[in-house]
């Protein structure tokens, strides 16, 4: 497996700038989430790494070897996209044996036969590996997809919400698993996605892009405990953060404009009175929906709790954040 490095990237498309000034480091054997929404820059960035796209400023490296000039087929990186992307006509074991039959790996046929039957099974699609790839349902395509770049060996895996497709309880199974066979094998993969939950579970690092900037960088813990704005702090979080004017507690510091608190942040039994809008019993937790001073809050409390709809609870902040109006963190 190999370090990834990224150094001052852009990448323009016309006047579109979809990348700007990313300098980031994937250590080898790394697994790193880059987070964000929609036109934040993380597939752009994937496909700089790949060599689907060149960068219109900036280097990247792979291994400490420059990518500059060399193609995809010439970085040693396997890639899956959001989209499924298969040969029709073969089996699911031809789909799958395909990258391994390359002229520039010549694998021999037993360890196309092993490797196969590994990721098969990892997959769950050991009873589809004789069906044509037409004859599989949306879900079964992507994890075939997904098993044509486990099969190999590459130096890097780059992974483009390779989930996105599958039903919920698969996408809770294969997310323990590619954690699983990065952890064993030591696979460097960098994957994006907008699903906190597979950044917080897979992630040894996430890089929060804004608009094709890298934002932050950290390990999911940091980035949630130590969020640099508000932009970073509302990406991770489940419930989202509650965002609330700075001065609606008291004891703002100078330059605050808004206050975060993380549900946890928000504690119970003193302070000032809140009313209980709405209960949600989730099993091993329960969020209270609050209203305070005319501002809606959710935090969370006792699973058993016997707290229903127009109860009085004292809440005050606890080790809450500070932004300024910028939305910067203010320390």
């Amino acid at each position: 497996m190999a370090e990834v490095i990224l150094d001052n990237v852009s990448k323009s498309f016309g006047t579109n700038t979809a990348l700007a000034d990313v300098s980031m480091t994937v250590p080898d054997g790394s697994f790193v989430v880059l987070l964000g929404p929609t036109g934040a820059g993380k597939t752009t960035t994937l496909r700089m790494v790949s060599g689907l796209d060149k960068p219109s400023k900036g280097s990247i490296s792979i291994g400490g070897r420059s990518m500059a000039g060399l193609t995809p087929a010439q970085r040693d990186v396997a890639m899956v996209f959001q989209q499924y992307s298969l040969y029709p006509h073969l089996t699911v074991r031809e789909n799958l044996e395909f990258p391994l039959k390359s002229p520039i790996l010549r694998t021999p046929k037993a360890e196309i036969a092993r490797k196969v039957g590994e990721v098969a099974e990892i997959l769950q699609i050991s009873h589809k590996l004789d069906n044509k790839a037409t004859a599989l349902s949306g879900g079964e395509m992507q994890r075939v997809s997904i098993g044509r770049a486990l099969v190999r060996n590459p130096a890097v895996y780059l992974m483009d919400e390779p989930l996105s497709s599958l039903d919920a309880k698969l996408r809770s199974d294969l997310r323990i698993e590619l954690k699983s066979i990065q952890a064993n094998s030591g696979a460097t993969i960098l994957y994006v996605t907008h699903d906190q939950v597979e950044a917080m579970t897979m992630a040894t690092h996430v890089g929060v892009l804004d608009k094709g900037r890298l934002v932050q960088f950290g390990t999911p813990r940091e980035i949630y405990e130590n969020p640099v704005s508000i932009y970073v702090a509302s990406r991770l979080g489940q419930p989202r953060i509650n965002l609330v004017p700075a001065d609606v507690f008291g004891g703002a510091p100078e330059g605050a404009a808004t206050i975060g608190l993380r549900p946890e942040q928000i504690m119970q039994g003193e302070g000032e009175e809140s009313f209980v809008e709405r209960v949600e019993h989730l099993g091993d937790q329960t969020q209270l929906h609050l209203k305070f001073k005319s501002h809606d809050l959710i935090t969370v409390t006792d699973a058993h709790t016997a707290l229903t709809h127009g109860d009085v609870v004292k809440i005050q902040p606890q080790n809450p954040y500070y932004f300024d109006a910028t939305g910067a963190r203010i320390a």
